[in-house]
């Protein structure tokens, strides 16, 4: 149980991609972390699974409930419509700069690196995401790569479904090994 005692949020709002979420949230319970669904409001959020509607899954906190302190790491699942609904919202936006500034693990893939645009966060790091918005990646300043996973200082971003064990065994890593907390400020 490598992640015994760590604690982690996944951050995700209606059309998150089904496995995005369950792929990541799976693997870190069992790696021994305490993971817990925060969104925008209580009850459920839907999924979107390829080509339709999904899966509920249970929030169990909303953002005006955490804080950055209560969490190692953060967990930004994709899809195109969860990270498109959480770019515009100032508390999702506020939540993930707390936490990276704090110097915790910030995973996100597929889509979601939109929101690391939107946070200012992509700027100068090394970055990967969905080939559909590689361009939007490298116009927020991020050196884009076409890896499977691509770390850069805590900052974790994969390319799409098939990336999730790659993505799954950087953040077990990361936040197992601390190395995220010497960032430097980009």
């Amino acid at each position: 149980m490598q992640l015994n005692g760590k604690r982690i949020a996944i951050l995700a709002t209606h059309g998150f991609e089904q496995s995005e979420l369950e792929v990541p949230r799976d693997k870190l319970k069992e790696a021994g972390a305490t993971v817990e669904i925060v969104s925008l409001t209580s009850g459920e959020i839907k999924g979107w699974d390829k080509k339709d509607w999904g899966r509920p899954v249970k929030v169990d906190k909303t953002l005006d409930d955490v804080s950055p302190q209560d969490y190692d790491a953060l967990v930004l699942p994709g899809g195109q419509i969860n990270p498109d609904l959480l770019r515009v919202e100032p508390k999702a936006l506020a939540f993930i700069t707390d936490i990276f500034n704090a110097k915790k693990v910030v995973a996100a893939v597929c889509h979601a690196p939109w929101l690391l645009i939107e946070t200012g966060i992509a700027r100068g790091r090394r970055m990967t995401s969905y080939h559909s918005i590689k361009t939007d990646v490298m116009n927020a300043g991020a050196k884009w790569e076409d890896s499977e996973a691509v770390v850069d200082q805590g900052l974790i971003t994969s390319r799409n479904p098939g990336d999730l064990n790659a993505f799954s065994a950087k953040i077990i890593e990361e936040v197992r090994e601390g190395r995220h907390n010497e960032r430097r400020v980009a």
